[in-house]
Parts: C-alpha cells; structure tokens; sequence
C-alpha cells in the first residue's frame, strides 16, 4: 500500500499532523470504517502512534576507550519507538564506544529529514523511491566507508535490506563496501565480544522466563544466533524461543482490510498463544516494530527490543 510506502515522508514533513490523525481514527470506529472502505485499512486494528517526540539524536563526548560506532536510527525507532534507540545509545557507551548518530551529507536535498534505508518504499514497488533513498544514505557513509566504522541499526527489516538490498538496486561498488560495515546492535556486541572480549556490566533480572520471538529477517540471515548469544550475558535469564513462522504483520500487510484475517491466522499458529500463555510479568522479545505490534494488538502484551533489555540490566555507576 502506497500509504504506507511513504510513510518516511509523512513522518518528517508532516509529524504533527499525522500524530493527531492517527489518534483521531483509533479512537473513532465511524472514521475507522470510513477509511477502511476509502483506503482498504482495517478498522479492526489501531495504527500504531507515534512517539510524542521524535529521537533528538547526539554524539557522545570525548574520546572512547573502543572507538566510535555510528547509530543508524530508523524511521520507526526515530517517530515511533525512540526509547530504543535510547536505550541502544546507552548500551553502546556503556560497551565504551563514542556513539555518532546517523545523519545525512551536507548538502542533502532534505537536511532534516532523517536518513531510510528505502525499505518501506521498495516494499510496496516504489523502486525510484528506494534507489533515491539508498544514494542519500552512501552519500551519508561516504566517509566512512574507507574508515570501516561500523554502522549499527536496531530494526531487523531496515538494517539487513540495506545489507541485502543496497547493491542490487544499482548504486555501484561502493554499495557492496557499506554492507559489510552493517550490524545490528546485536550481532555487533557478539562480533566484539568474540574478537576483542568485549563485557557488559550486566545485573540478574528479577522475571520470569522470558519469550524471545525472532523477525524474519534475523531468522532469514542467520542473526537468532547473535541475539541468543547477548541475551544469555544476562545472569540467571532465561527464556524460550518461539518457534514460529512470520508474525503475520509484516509490515502494512496486517493493516490492509484484505489480509486483516490471514494475518491474525498467522499469529495464532504458534506466536499469540504461546504469549497469552506465559506468566504475565514474563519479558515477551521481539526487535521488529510489526512484530510487536502484532503481539499488542492480538495479546495486550508489550514486547520489548533487546536493546531495552540490555540496559535495563546494566549495571550503571
């Protein structure tokens, strides 16, 4: 849906809008209908609301012991769920990494606007869109592609099409060099882990055992591994992995009237009723934004991203 496709826009140019219609139509069933047979979105599901404040992004102070990492908040970290990258930032500088937020060149043609990986554009066949996308992010990362610093993203589908994707919508060479600078939070903390000894300051979780549910794209890419591994740094932690397929969300698709109950099937299968059946305080692990949507919606559960259960458990000074 080519609503949502542009969803990247909306939320820059027109924000506060977009919030206030957002919260209009969740709380109206006749505009939710009306909409339904206007634009084909369910009435049967709220939008999900953005944050009252975008992520106000800074850059750490100082020199750090292990280096400077770049943060690559995504659309959805940055208008909707902004205290993940919060909490990523902490869980960074905490690692002892200077964190520098992602923003775009000098000279962009929307200064502003933050960077996207194209990924909600080329989902719904805005392919000149995502290509336009693509090149503002290597005109950000130009730089520091010869500098090799890692870049790091929090949101699975964002992060690992860029990885994927980037090179094969024919921006060069230099496409293929920015990917394998590409992590998500957790694969990076492992890679550091592995290679340098890195070791977090982490603090048992008084919880139950916890539900950890993998998005397509890490299970796709092989990431469940990476995230498993950071979990388990928490002392005395537990948790089960639900074995599931896709969601359902996946992305607009559950919004859309047309697949609202294919959708909500897919959930059942496995993933929402393994959640209702955990304890009611059990952490629920889930780092995509559809995911937790879908999780909310079918369940009244919060899911929580890794980053967020990593800094709650840091011990800080």
């Amino acid at each position: 849906m080519r609503l949502f496709g542009g969803l990247p826009l909306w939320a820059g140019r027109y924000r506060t809008l977009l919030r206030f219609a957002i919260g209009l139509r969740n709380r109206s069933q006749w505009i939710a209908h009306s909409l339904e047979k206007w634009l084909g979105i369910t009435a049967r599901r709220p939008i999900p609301m953005l944050a009252k404040k975008p992520f106000t992004g800074f850059t750490s102070g100082g020199v750090a012991p292990s280096g400077d990492v770049i943060l690559f908040v995504d659309t959805f970290c940055h208008h909707f769920d902004s205290g993940i990258a919060e909490a990523a930032t902490t869980v960074l500088e905490h690692a002892g990494y200077k964190v520098r937020i992602a923003k775009p060149a000098p000279g962009d043609a929307e200064p502003d606007r933050p960077l996207c990986c194209g990924r909600t554009f080329l989902t719904t066949g805005m392919v000149e869109k995502a290509r336009r996308e693509g090149q503002r992010v290597l005109a950000a990362f130009r730089g520091e592609i010869a500098a090799q610093t890692p870049i790091i993203g929090l949101e699975p589908s964002y992060l690992l099409s860029l990885r994927d994707e980037l090179y094969s919508l024919g921006l060069g060479p230099e496409a293929g060099e920015l990917c394998k600078q590409l992590y998500l939070i957790e694969e990076f903390l492992a890679r550091e882990h592995q290679n340098k000894g890195l070791r977090l300051n982490l603090k048992p979780i008084d919880l139950p055992k916890a539900l950890l549910h993998g998005h397509c794209h890490q299970k796709a890419f092989g990431v469940m591994k990476a995230t498993r591994k950071v979990i388990s740094w928490i002392p005395g932690f537990s948790y089960d992995i639900v074995e599931t397929s896709c969601c359902g969300m996946a992305g607009s698709f559950g919004l859309e009237a047309e697949h609202y109950n294919a959708s909500l099937q897919m959930a059942e299968l496995s993933l929402l009723p393994a959640v209702r059946a955990a304890s009611s305080d059990a952490p629920i692990i889930a780092n995509g934004f559809s995911c937790r949507h879908q999780i909310e919606h079918g369940s009244g559960r919060r899911a929580v991203h890794t980053a967020t259960l990593l800094r709650d458990a840091l011990v800080l000074n």
